[in-house]
Parts: structure tokens; sequence; C-alpha cells
């Protein structure tokens, strides 16, 4: 995908966001592809919290009571009317399929009555795509790591647009282990803002747990392998009555977790000769990740990118970002778009898109 950043000079694209995957409903307004005009986001984590994890139906009524008010609080602070939108783009997947459809049809819906160009964003390119959003000089290509509650991927972003997957997870998302870590040790729902917060106050090399070596690709990761060893740890001290310190175990933990994640995006981005490596996704925010990332960089000579806390989580303004670049290539969004809950990245789906 060739776009010219002399294009953004001719006139201003303003691109209307929606993000509705899982349990953030978010409006956004960015400015050709990199200024943030607005970034709204009604999160249900308060809610969500009290059953120990996202409930599908709850969080798809939540999305239809917000989506209208967050979208007119987008406009509001950014200083502009429907009139001024450029273009509408929409996360269509993957995520909760109940929850995207909300988006998917506001986002139509708009669209439609506006008469403005409706442009469907994959949830994951929008992760990668926050990197741009504080970063003017970052610029395909670069290597990516991306992770998540549901994802855990190495990228290698080619082109805007353009992507291909090096490395993957085998088993659990990075996140999901954290979850399930922090569920077995009582920190409750979310997980990695309570293990981060946790393991501060513990010895990461008090207790040694496994890290995975994965046949096949060398970038593919499996956290199943440290989420059972930590599990069979608490059964083990349980059994002979044993304290647990929680802080030393989860300050384990997550180091177990930060170095297989950090030692395979290094190598990759090393080895792929782009010099350049950047973290998306929710689990981006670890601050031991993006502390052992950045020092691992510096020590590599490898120039490291990662976007601010708030555009790590859900968010439509990263929505804006990677629809912007979609815009910018052509790519429009048929009046049949639908949700793609299972939408691999790099795969447009046959339905409802012109590309």
């Amino acid at each position: 995908m060739e776009i010219s950043m002399a294009d953004t000079e001719k006139k201003d694209v303003l691109i209307l966001a929606l993000e509705s995957s899982c349990d953030e409903t978010a409006a956004a307004v960015v400015k050709n592809g990199r200024t943030v005009l607005s970034n709204i986001i009604s999160s249900q984590i308060d809610l969500h919290t009290l059953y120990g994890g996202v409930v599908p139906e709850i969080a798809s009524r939540k999305h239809m009571e917000q989506i209208n008010q967050v979208t007119e609080q987008a406009l509001k602070e950014a200083g502009v009317t429907l009139d001024d939108i450029t273009a509408v783009a929409v996360t269509y997947g993957p995520g909760l399929v109940g929850a995207l459809l909300v988006g998917v049809a506001f986002a139509k819906s708009l669209a439609f009555a506006t008469d403005k160009p409706l442009v469907g964003v994959h949830h994951i390119e929008g992760h990668i795509s926050a990197n741009y959003i504080e970063n003017p000089d970052l610029e395909p290509p670069f290597t990516c790591l991306v992770v998540s509650g549901g994802h855990t991927n190495l990228v290698l972003v080619e082109d805007y647009g353009v992507y291909k997957i090096i490395g993957r997870t085998r088993d659990d998302a990075a996140g999901e282990a954290f979850d399930k870590v922090a569920r077995a040790v009582g920190l409750g729902y979310p997980g990695g803002p309570k293990v981060d917060k946790l393991a501060k106050e513990g010895n990461k090399d008090a207790i040694v747990f496994p890290r995975a070596k994965v046949d096949g690709s060398p970038y593919d990761f499996s956290f199943s392998g440290i989420k059972s060893a930590v599990l069979n740890y608490i059964n083990h001290c349980e059994m002979k009555n044993e304290e647990i310190n929680r802080a030393d175990l989860v300050a384990s933990f997550q180091n177990a977790v930060v170095d297989a994640l950090v030692s395979r995006a290094v190598m990759a981005a090393k080895e792929n000769g782009y010099k350049k490596l950047a973290v998306a996704g929710g689990v981006a925010s670890n601050s031991a990740l993006r502390a052992a990332l950045e020092e691992e960089c510096r020590k590599n000579n490898i120039r490291f990118y990662h976007p601010s806390p708030i555009f790590c989580t859900d968010n439509a303004a990263m929505i804006g970002a990677a629809g912007y670049y979609e815009y910018m290539a052509g790519s429009r969004a048929g009046w049949d778009l639908n949700a793609v809950p299972n939408l691999k990245l790099g795969e447009k789906s046959l339905r409802g898109r012109i590309v």
C-alpha cells in the first residue's frame, strides 16, 4: 500500500472511528491518521468485574446504550460535525460477535445517512496503528509485537495495511495467562494491571518458572506451560500448608512471560533487518514488558516504539489511525459489511468489502 505522506498536506482527512469489539464502547475523530482530535471511551470493567470476566450478552447491551452518546461526545470534543467527517471507520473483527454487530450496524447507519464512505478495520491492525499516533517518525517497514488478552503475535509490518505474521502463540495468549494467574492468586479481574502492580512489590527471581521451547518457528510462543507451573506451585504450597508470597509469585510469573516475549521480539527485529520494533495491545502497557523491551532494544541498537497506555487498551483512536490508511489506499466497505468474530490479520472478509 503506497501512501505518500505529502498526500496528508493536500486536504485534511477526518476519520470518525468506532470500536466495540469487546467491553469498551469507543468513538474518536482522527486527522490524517496521526492526530487525535478526540478519543472517548466508555469502559465496562466495573460491570464485568462482578462476574470475573466479560459477559458477551451484557457487553452487547451496554454498547447499544452507550454508542450514540460516545459518538456525539467525540464529535463535540473534536469541534466538528458529521458534515466535516471524510469517512466512517469501524472495527468489524475479530471480537465478540454481538459486540461487533453493534458498532458495525451503527457505523453503517451513520455512513448511509450522511453519504460518507464506510471503512472496515481489523481490530489488531488498529492496535498496531496506535503506534503511529505519537510517533511521527514511525513508518513501515517495522516489526511489531502484538500482546493482548486474545492475541500474541509477531508481525512484520511491511507497508501500511500489509502484514506478515511470523510468530504466534500455540495455546494461551499472554494476556489470557495473566488473567488466569491473577484469578488463581485471588487478584480478580482484570488480571493484567493487578499483576503488574503487585509484581513491583515482589522478587522476580524468587521462583524459576519454565520458558517453553516451541518446535517449528523460532518466533512462536507458548504460555500454557508457565500458567500450569504457577497453578501447580500454588497447589503444592496449599497441600503442604505453606504460605505463598503472592508478590514474589506474580513477579516471577511476569518475569517468565516477559522474558519469552522480549527474547523472540528482539530476535525477530534483528533477523529481519528492520531495526525498528513496536509493541501493541493491552499487555503493551505492562511496565515490566516495556522496560525490558526498551533495554534490550537499546543494547541491540533497535529503535523501540510504544503507544501511551491509553492507546494500548481498546480505543477508537487506533481504529481511526488504521482506518485512515485503509481509506487512503482506496478500501471501502459495502452496506452488507458484517461482523467477523474470527477475522485473521491481513485477511479481508469477502462479504461487504471492496478492496
